[in-house]
């Protein structure tokens, strides 16, 4: 069984990317350790609608919770040198409202307020069709 479950903090904005066949996006996610003050830093990958929604709404700082598999991409660099890097495909839940990490801009958290829909990040998961 493949399956990776992380609640952590990004650490900067997420980069998108549009391909031919798909839209990305990634970011790398702070996930706290238990004992510890540290951190373990985690790259992220989300495809087609939620990569929109992740790029559009989430910002460094936003607490999110990552489902995914652990994906190992492995490639020859230029020099001819053998690289890979581990990363999480996943889907997304936001799990803190735009106000509270942007410092108190934004719109307001949908859960005590009732804003415009438009307004409202988006919530939940994305499964991707089958092809």
């Amino acid at each position: 069984m493949n399956s990776v479950i992380l609640i952590g903090r990004l650490t900067a904005d997420p980069a998108t990317h549009a391909g031919e066949k798909h839209e990305s996006a990634t970011f790398r996610l702070a996930v706290p350790r238990k004992a510890t003050d540290g951190a373990d830093f985690v790259d992220i990958v989300t495809f087609d609608k939620l990569a929109a929604n992740c790029g559009e709404y989430l910002t460094k700082g936003r607490e999110v919770s990552v489902v995914g598999r652990l994906h190992l991409n492995e490639w020859t660099s230029r020099d001819g040198e053998k690289r890979s890097r581990l990363q999480v495909i996943a889907d997304v839940e936001f799990l803190d409202s735009p106000k509270k990490a942007l410092g108190g801009v934004g719109p307001e958290d949908p859960r005590t307020d009732s804003p415009k829909p438009a307004t409202r990040p988006a919530t939940g998961t994305f499964r991707r069709k089958a092809s």
